[in-house]
């Protein structure tokens, strides 16, 4: 595929814990250098304006948080085929670091995210929305084990941040976006789920980086297994 030829956006849509980069993982391993990774989280606003104390006490959970027009704008480079750039964020300061990576797509890129669905013109950008729908409880755990080890918060302010911002701001903006979403996977995940997401897969596989016809079924079987057999469930 030549550099500047339209992309294909997938969404990969869930709250915080849902498991979508592990989800991206996955898929992305199976696509085999056809897909790339994009995370909404790396366009957060630079809080570097405010004291560090400051900056701990903001509400990172509701979709303000984001410079809408910075991704927005990196979005639609991204689905024409043409190179972006994209900030780096540090969670541990609230703020950029530098002036970003160039980026490049591949023929199918991952974009993942809490709140991707929930403005019109972005929703047009994406081929395919998918909606990851995990129990509360299961988010929970995993956004503790992920805060610790990766962003070096305590586990009292995982926990009560959770409580007082994650789940009621799930609530009210991530939760409603299902309505958007083309398909919703739940977890556990269940064998009809996971057809219909290799289908649509396959359906952008054929139209932006054509596999042989003779390996749908094969890459519908692989797929099926690669979720099912390492699920995500810590």
């Amino acid at each position: 595929m030549n550099a500047s030829m339209p992309r294909q956006l997938v969404a990969i849509v869930g709250g915080s814990g849902a498991g979508k980069g592990w989800l991206v993982d996955r898929l992305r391993a199976l696509l085999q250098g056809k897909a790339a990774h994009l995370q909404l989280d790396d366009f957060y606003r630079d809080r570097s304006d405010l004291p560090l104390a400051a900056r701990a006490q903001l509400n990172f959970d509701v979709p303000q948080a984001i410079d809408w027009s910075f991704a927005e704008a990196a979005l639609m480079a991204c689905r024409n085929g043409q190179p972006t750039r994209v900030p780096c964020y540090d969670f541990a300061t609230h703020s950029r670091i530098g002036t970003g990576v160039m980026w490049q797509a591949a023929p199918i890129v991952f974009v993942e995210g809490l709140w991707l669905l929930r403005r019109p013109e972005l929703r047009r950008l994406f081929a395919l929305k998918i909606f990851l729908d995990t129990p509360a409880d299961l988010r929970r755990s995993r956004r503790l084990e992920r805060d610790v080890e990766e962003r070096g918060y305590s586990t009292p302010d995982i926990s009560r941040r959770f409580t007082m911002e994650v789940a009621p701001m799930h609530d009210r903006y991530v939760e409603p976006q299902k309505k958007w979403a083309d398909l919703v996977v739940r977890q556990p995940f269940q064998p009809e789920q996971l057809t219909e997401l290799a289908e649509h897969l396959w359906t952008l596989l054929e139209e932006s980086a054509p596999y042989p016809r003779w390996m749908h079924e094969t890459f519908c079987a692989e797929l099926t297994a690669l979720l099912t057999e390492h699920e995500y469930h810590s």
